[in-house]
């Protein structure tokens, strides 16, 4: 196991802080990475954890940055661009950027996190743009490995929190009749199999797609909720077409609730391909989201 550290950028968001965590715990010298980085609260003195402030749009500090690294995850992400940044700025030039500098620092192992369903034809400006920094880096650093993990869940985050919200309306409104399917995946196990990869010597494949035990419908994960949560709601259905106008609405807000590329991620099952890495690669078994609710909510 090598002891050169490994740098975590986007170190604060919900899988990159649990990512900092797993490695720690695992008694890896890491490098906390973010534009305002903060030390968790869970870290002691001793532990092999320092942090950061850096711009992943800044090569300069980039660079100074990845000095005696061994590996690095870019765990940075954008999902709502303002007039000064967009999501090819991020998602794009600064993470060829960021895998440039990796192979010019002599560091072999990069992951760069991504997600399922990220394709170049996608009506996504979001989707298209997370397939054209797959391309990018995969340019730059020919044997990065590309993590495409479908939505994640876990405590405090987004995506549960958001539909147990959902329960204190009279009616719930679905996507569409809400049949789209996910494959939620828990932050922990991503974050494990991240350091997994890290640790191996040399992974079998550079594509992996990391979705949980469970394939579950929209209207599905609802109703799992609600029965958790001991409440009972109808499930309206609401037609694409109308989410999009909501989305249009409130296009002019800075942080919108919801964004058009959020209502056409929607759309689309979000399940792992065939013909990609997966957990079994890594000798993991993921949690179930049906298992999972009472420490998530």
């Amino acid at each position: 196991m090598t002891t050169s550290p490994t740098v975590v950028f986007g170190g604060t968001g919900f899988l990159g802080a649990t990512l900092v965590r797993e490695l720690v715990e695992s008694g890896r010298p890491t490098r906390l990475v973010a534009r305002r980085p903060a030390r968790p609260s869970w870290a002691e003195d001793g532990d092999p954890l320092e942090v950061f402030e850096a711009d992943i749009r800044d090569a300069q500090r980039v660079a100074e940055v990845l000095e005696g690294a061994g590996a690095v995850v870019n765990a940075t992400s954008l999902y709502v661009p303002s007039q000064h940044i967009d999501f090819a700025d991020i998602h794009v030039t600064a993470a060829a950027k960021l895998a440039r500098l990796a192979r010019e620092a002599g560091i072999e192992r990069l992951v760069q996190l991504s997600g399922i369903g990220a394709t170049l034809d996608s009506p996504s400006a979001y989707v298209r743009a997370r397939a054209r920094g797959e391309a990018a880096v995969l340019d730059a650093l020919p044997k990065a490995i590309i993590l495409r993990p479908s939505v994640l869940f876990g405590r405090h985050d987004a995506f549960l929190s958001n539909l147990a919200r959902l329960t204190h309306l009279p009616a719930i409104p679905l996507f569409g009749k809400g049949q789209s399917r996910l494959q939620p995946v828990h932050v922990v196990d991503v974050a494990r199999a991240i350091v997994r990869l890290i640790a191996t010597d040399r992974p079998r494949r550079y594509l992996f797609e990391l979705g949980g035990t469970d394939i579950l419908s929209y209207r599905e994960v609802l109703s799992l909720v609600m029965q958790h949560l001991g409440q009972e709601r109808p499930l309206v259905p609401l037609p694409f077409a109308a989410w999009h106008a909501l989305a249009l609405g409130l296009g002019w807000l800075p942080s919108p609730p919801l964004t058009r590329d959020q209502v056409i991620l929607m759309q689309s099952d979000n399940l792992v391909s065939e013909g990609v890495g997966t957990f079994a690669d890594l000798g993991m078994r993921p949690r179930a989201l049906r298992e999972s609710l009472p420490d998530c909510l």
